[in-house]
């Protein structure tokens, strides 16, 4: 369970969230919100990437405060656009080096890649150069990245922005075969329709929180 109570956030002079409430227990919750409305900050600050200014966020219990770098390992993120995520040059060595950093044995490491990589049918990949992939693939690599670290939730900016039709239904597949918890910030409407739970951000206030069905409407009516 992911709590936030009482979060107020700005950068400078600026409040970015004010005041905002909200308990994620959900197994598919959505972001939604228009251009600068403080979603992007709001799930930054679900996994420590962001610290309150005021208020606290606790994830099972662990305030991120406190347990930072052990709510960024329970918590993984996938950003929107995956080269900023992608740091080395061949696939399996991308995916490696999270896993280093947990000092995991090297048969270990070999044996969680070789998993994620043939749950997803990408064992052909393995040793590709990472500038060599699609989109698509770029995208996959990037969740792949977070999932190989066992996350027990994980976080999508904007997940299907980049992707073309084929890749954007490829990716959510892929997001609704996860076993994990997911918070996914889109403003990819469809993707969200059939999540549990959807959350409306303006102006840095929840506007409005219910089921797709009610909460996608509205928003769409507010944008109007």
């Amino acid at each position: 369970m992911i709590q936030v109570q009482a979060v107020t956030h700005g950068f400078g002079d600026r409040v970015i969230l004010d005041q905002i409430t909200l308990t994620l227990t959900e197994q598919r919750v959505g972001i939604v919100g228009s251009n600068g409305s403080g979603k992007s900050t709001f799930v930054r600050l679900l996994n420590g990437l962001l610290i309150p200014d005021r208020g606290d966020v606790w994830v099972d219990g662990l305030n991120t405060r406190q347990h930072t770098k052990t709510i960024r390992r329970k918590v993984g993120f996938v950003f929107q656009n995956p080269d900023n995520q992608i740091v080395f040059p061949i696939v399996e060595e991308d995916l490696a080096f999270g896993l280093k950093n947990l000092k995991l044995s090297k048969a270990e490491i070999a044996d969680r890649i070789h998993t994620v990589l043939q749950r997803y049918r990408l064992e052909h990949l393995r040793h590709h150069p990472t500038h060599l992939l699609s989109g698509g693939e770029k995208q996959l690599l990037a969740i792949l990245s977070v999932l190989v670290m066992n996350p027990q939730y994980i976080i999508f900016d904007e997940p299907t922005t980049l992707l073309d039709l084929r890749n954007r239904n490829r990716i959510q597949r892929t997001l609704w075969q996860l076993e994990q918890p997911i918070i996914a910030v889109s403003h990819d409407l469809e993707l969200l329709k059939d999540f549990d739970r959807v959350i409306v951000f303006e102006a840095g206030a929840v506007i409005m929180d219910a089921h797709p069905t009610i909460a996608l409407p509205y928003y769409i009516q507010q944008m109007s």
